[in-house]
């Protein structure tokens, strides 16, 4: 339950700190005092739009801050899902938003985005405002509450499963389907150009190496002559770098280099071994020459075949419409890839279409399991809802859900309607169309009421609800509420003294006007406090001892 809730530099509120205890909580005030900017500063836990516009002053930021204690255990996943530490004992939710309209959320301290605000908040907190009246019409909330009392939570989950993976499915044969239908369409052209790759036979790398391999043999005898000439320069005869070399060693043999000052120094070689050093790299560069020029033939015949070789690239390049050569391998294999797509969906798409028609079967059968449990549910509904609603005044209520059959989808193939009639001899018909204002009020304080010890929230905000009711009826409105409290936290704001005579507990809103600004105060009222309160909503502003009395009568007290 809420057990506390602070509020900083919110609209009219300067600083407020608040603790609500279990059971039925009033809240009370005039018009315009604050109770709607209260709830304001609730619905931001609850993940509610953030407006700089409530901040009070503009320099500081506005905090709003809400313990929930005991929280519900189904939490426990949700927070492991977000990465939080779970609290069994309580949970802290703070809303900050700074004057540039900046908003930050932390959950037990720890920082949260918004989504996982509201998926936590969903789980703790209901505020029922006057717009929820309107919501009771809609057909997706009617078809949640429906499921909410019909037990079908496990078959729910089966079949939502079982749907996802036929749309899944389906989807699936679709796009193969029309895959197959553009690949037949181009199957002739992919065809011929995968004949023309293929006779190409374009391979990674290929055309560098071939433009290499012109070029060689294009150079053939420019190149052998030139290597010849450095093969000489090198060779072992009179005029030859090697041959010049050993010379240079022999004569360096016939004299003491010392005495020239030409001496090892112990670390470094010799003039002879770094003359027998150069002799060996020179006869190996001499053999590498001798091998490279083996290598080199003038061949007009492998001159012609490279040539055509490398031509062949260059017009696939263009007639491809490629970057480069290495795009060519690429495409040929896209190309292969699609022509056997072709080929092997026709044996893959029987198997999707067979399994396709077994999930269509599962999903109708689950789905009709699922009208069936909501049929059920629906008339227990009713009949309970038609009972609880008569002693609210509503002595002719005829309720009934009609839950009718159509067209498959991710909630199942219900369409769920609540229907209504008010007096005697009336056709039921729709909520929007037959239910006044305060008939409203009173069927959704019902259907809250019956749905309290089902539903598993801890609390639950009524808004002015009792709006369009009085005396007797708002008397059993505020019963129903007190009662709906030993199941859960509830809080009311209301106007009716016989509603406020119900509560737990009692809280005033009020306004006070301080040097330069109007300010927002809540204090929680005494039994003496309280009877003046009551006395006050029944006689205005004037509290006489008869307005008292009555108060006290409400309230059980004695003089």
């Amino acid at each position: 339950m809420l057990s506390k809730l602070t509020i900083r530099n919110y609209a009219l509120i300067d600083s407020l700190d608040l603790e609500f205890g279990p059971g039925l909580t009033i809240i009370t005030g005039e018009t315009g005092a604050g109770k709607s900017i209260m709830l304001g500063a609730l619905s931001l836990i609850m993940g509610g739009r953030a407006d700089t516009r409530v901040i009070a002053d503009g320099g500081a930021k506005s905090v709003v801050e809400a313990t929930f204690t005991s929280p519900p255990q189904q939490l426990r996943n949700l927070f492991a899902d977000l990465d939080l530490d779970w609290n069994p004992d309580e949970i802290i939710i703070r809303r900050e938003i700074a004057s540039n309209g900046r908003s930050r959320v932390f959950v037990n301290d720890v920082p949260v985005t918004l989504n996982g605000l509201s998926s936590i908040s969903g789980h703790l907190i209901d505020i029922h405002s006057q717009h929820e009246n309107a919501r009771l019409a809609d057909a997706v909330s009617q078809l949640e509450i429906v499921d909410s009392v019909s037990d079908n939570e496990e078959l729910r989950d089966k079949y939502s499963t079982a749907f996802g993976r036929f749309v899944e499915i389906r989807n699936k044969v679709k796009r193969l389907r029309e895959a197959l239908d553009k690949a037949r369409e181009n199957r002739e052209y992919l065809q011929f150009q995968y004949d023309g790759l293929k006779a190409l036979n374009p391979k990674r790398g290929e055309l560098a190496e071939v433009e290499r391999r012109f070029e060689l043999l294009s150079d053939a005898d420019d190149i052998r002559e030139r290597l010849q000439m450095i093969r000489s320069m090198l060779g072992e005869n009179e005029r030859g770098a090697i041959d010049l070399i050993r010379s240079v060693r022999s004569e360096t043999e016939r004299m003491d280099l010392a005495l020239v000052g030409i001496e090892p120094d112990g670390e470094s070689p010799s003039i002879p071994a770094r003359l027998d050093s150069v002799t060996v790299e020179l006869q190996d560069i001499y053999e590498t020459i001798e091998d490279a020029l083996s290598a080199v033939d003038s061949d007009p015949a492998a001159l012609d075949k490279t040539s055509r070789r490398m031509n062949a690239y260059y017009e696939a390049v263009k007639h491809y419409k490629v970057k480069n050569a290495d795009e060519l391998v690429d495409m040929m294999d896209n190309i292969g890839v699609q022509l056997a797509a072709l080929d092997n969906g026709g044996e893959e798409l029987p198997a999707l279409e067979k399994e396709g028609k077994k999930l269509a079967a599962e999903v109708k059968e689950l789905g009709r399991m699922l009208t069936e449990s909501r049929r059920r549910g629906a008339e227990r509904f009713s009949v309970t809802v038609t009972e609880a609603a008569r002693p609210l005044g509503l002595h002719n209520l005829d309720f009934k859900v009609n839950v009718e059959v159509g067209k498959i989808g991710p909630t199942g193939q219900d369409k769920v309607e609540f229907l209504c009639a008010f007096n005697k001899n009336q056709v039921p018909g729709s909520l929007a169309r037959m239910a006044s204002g305060g008939e409203m009020s009173r069927l959704m304080l019902t259907i809250k009421g019956v749905l309290a010890g089902r539903v598993n929230l801890p609390t639950i905000i009524f808004d002015e609800i009792d709006t369009g009711v009085s005396g007797e009826i708002a008397d059993k409105m505020g019963a129903m509420m007190h009662d709906m409290g030993r199941d859960m936290q509830v809080m009311a704001i209301t106007h009716l003294p016989q509603v406020a005579a119900k509560g737990e507990s009692h809280y005033k809103v009020y306004k006070r006007d301080e040097e330069n600004r109007t300010v927002t105060h809540v204090r929680r009222l005494d039994e003496a406090s309280r009877v003046r309160e009551l006395a006050a909503m029944m006689s205005g502003s004037e509290v006489g001892e008869a307005a008292l009395d009555n108060a006290r009568a409400l309230l059980g007290v004695r003089n």
